[in-house]
């Protein structure tokens, strides 16, 4: 049985409880390091899923055409490749930004500004009818920590979160690839390393270091009440224990109808 392959793009950001709620729903994980020097490989004929993680880079080029890390284009190629061969994929934060950049999208520097701490979402209508939002509930508790944000979606891309500064805060590409804008792995030990690492942006914010570690530890538990079902239902979909029913199809040009199977 293949595993679902994992790219951690920084190493502030790794699976932490995501990857606790993915291997107890059954889903084994294989974890590749590109900041440490894991090569990120040509196919995803072997994996079952494929989960990418945030960081601290931006999902952009320079302006001399520098990519954020060296290894953002390969990870785009997959990222396509992912969508294209119906592959479950979830992206957060960085990741879900480099999703939708590698369909067309557009990811900026926000002119709203950081977004740091505790927030709600509020779910879209079409969320009622994908197979993992439509048992999110109607504005779920979620961490954020970005300067960017994804100011176009691509064009396929269906909308099932947003917000008031950051419109586009949960998407699904195809039928079985989702970006997040925001942050559902957290632990209270990340939250307290991001914010001692960040203390120029939390004082920009003129926010308390104290205080966003505080608050944003509390709703962890409503974190986790939301997410991990989410999670669970991610693993089945991954694993082809998802009912058929709960799948929908978004056809694109040349695709034909996804196989649950892998």
């Amino acid at each position: 049985m293949g595993t679902a392959l994992v790219i951690e793009n920084d190493p502030s950001d790794d699976l932490r409880v995501l990857g606790e709620w993915l291997t107890e729903a059954g889903l084994e994980l294989t974890v590749l390091r590109p900041h440490a020097g894991d090569a990120l490989p040509e196919s995803l004929d072997d994996h079952l899923a494929l989960i990418v993680l945030g960081g601290d880079q931006n999902a952009y080029p320079a302006n001399d055409g520098t990519p954020g890390a060296p290894w953002f284009p390969a990870l785009e190629g997959l990222l396509r490749k992912a969508v294209r061969n119906h592959l479950p994929t979830l992206a957060l934060c960085l990741g879900g930004q480099l999703l939708a950049q590698a369909h067309g999208g557009l990811v900026e520097r926000s002119t709203s500004g950081p977004e740091i701490g505790p927030g709600l979402i509020g779910k879209r209508d079409k969320a009622d009818t994908d197979p993992l939002f439509k048992w999110v509930p109607l504005m779920p508790d979620v961490v954020q920590w970005h300067r960017d944000e994804i100011t176009e979606l691509p064009l396929q891309a269906v909308l099932l979160a947003a917000s008031g500064t950051y419109p586009h805060q949960a998407f699904r590409l195809g039928d079985r690839a989702w970006g997040l804008q925001f942050h559902i792995e957290c632990d209270a030990a990340m939250i307290q390393a991001w914010a001692a690492a960040d203390r120029a942006t939390i004082d920009e914010l003129g926010y308390d270091e104290e205080a966003v570690v505080y608050h944003t530890s509390a709703v962890l538990p409503d974190v986790e009440e939301v997410w991990q079902p989410f999670a669970a239902r991610f693993a089945s979909l991954a694993l082809g224990t998802l009912p058929d029913a709960d799948i929908p199809f978004s056809p694109g040009p040349g695709t034909t109808l996804p196989l649950l199977g892998h």
